[in-house]
């Protein structure tokens, strides 16, 4: 109970109490306040597509401004290979000379990498906006710390591509085949941080986008494809020498923070989240005079 003071017939200030009901209401003010923030409802296209451009926008001028530390990242490119090649699994060298004998295999590799990074992630995005707003800000909220969380990889552990690690005898598939294949080399090199290897996002949002369609797709063989999407990227990740399978591990582990960020906020995993929310804008109700005349 609050006090105030009041005073007597004497002219002295006496403690009395006061009602709490200013301080319980604010406290009711707020909870309700993050209980509506919480609370699933229809994203609004304008502000999706603004918010989708910033934060890209954002996320590219960060990652890109990071230091490009060439003498450290060679140096962790080459303890990621020696820690891969103790536990038996650097198949990068491999994977990288076989696929590039294949001209027509890895020239389409190159563009996969280079495209279907953005088409089947904005694709996700609308289809859930669309057939899923309850569970839209949920998933995107997964995306967007995941994203998030990635730059602090990139700050923290500078790392080189296989194909820019000198005498590791891999191939640079763009350089070789001449392909628009990847913004980190070629005539785009220039335009994105090379040495931002780890953690690999092609992964982090290939497996956003293949859990999410595995979730709530109805159809059991898109299910499959949902699934089928993020393995070929870590082939196509692995086959252009863009990323050793390490960084694969990395995209996943961002990921899981992501989604540990939507279960808290949530509180429940995005696809455990109502299909369908309620439209806030308020029906018109039209009135109309009564026909019967007045008594």
């Amino acid at each position: 109970m609050g006090e105030m003071t009041v005073t007597t017939l004497e002219g002295r200030q006496g403690p009395t109490t006061t009602s709490p009901i200013a301080g319980e209401a604010d406290d009711r003010n707020g909870r309700n306040f993050l209980r509506r923030l919480r609370t699933p409802r229809r994203p609004r296209l304008w502000f999706e597509i603004l918010l989708i451009a910033v934060s890209y926008w954002t996320y590219s001028l960060i990652r890109n401004a990071v230091p490009e530390q060439k003498a450290e990242a060679l140096r962790n490119a080459d303890w990621i290979w020696d820690v891969e090649q103790s536990l038996g699994l650097a198949f990068e060298r491999s994977v990288n000379h076989a696929v590039d004998s294949v001209t027509w295999l890895i020239v389409g590799m190159n563009y996969y990498y280079a495209t279907l990074h953005f088409i089947v992630t904005l694709g996700v995005l609308v289809w859930l906006y669309r057939c899923h707003p309850g569970r839209y800000a949920a998933t995107r909220l997964v995306l967007f710390a995941t994203t998030a969380v990635a730059l602090l990889g990139y700050y923290l552990y500078p790392l080189a591509p296989p194909r820019l690690v000198p005498g590791g005898d891999f191939i640079d598939t763009v350089v070789v085949h001449n392909t628009w294949g990847s913004m980190a080399s070629g005539d785009l090199k220039n335009m994105s941080n090379q040495y931002a290897a780890m953690p690999s996002m092609h992964i982090g949002w290939s497996l956003w986008c293949g859990l999410t369609i595995f979730a709530l797709a109805s159809v059991p063989w898109v299910k499959v494809l949902g699934l089928l999407y993020p393995t070929l990227t870590l082939v196509v990740i692995v086959a252009t020498a863009n990323h050793f399978w390490l960084d694969a591990v990395g995209g996943m582990i961002c990921l899981a923070f992501g989604f540990t960020v939507a279960r808290l906020w949530y509180g429940r995993l995005p696809h455990q989240l109502p299909q369908l929310v309620d439209d806030p804008k308020p029906r018109k109700i039209s009135l109309r005079r009564s026909r019967e005349p007045a008594a």
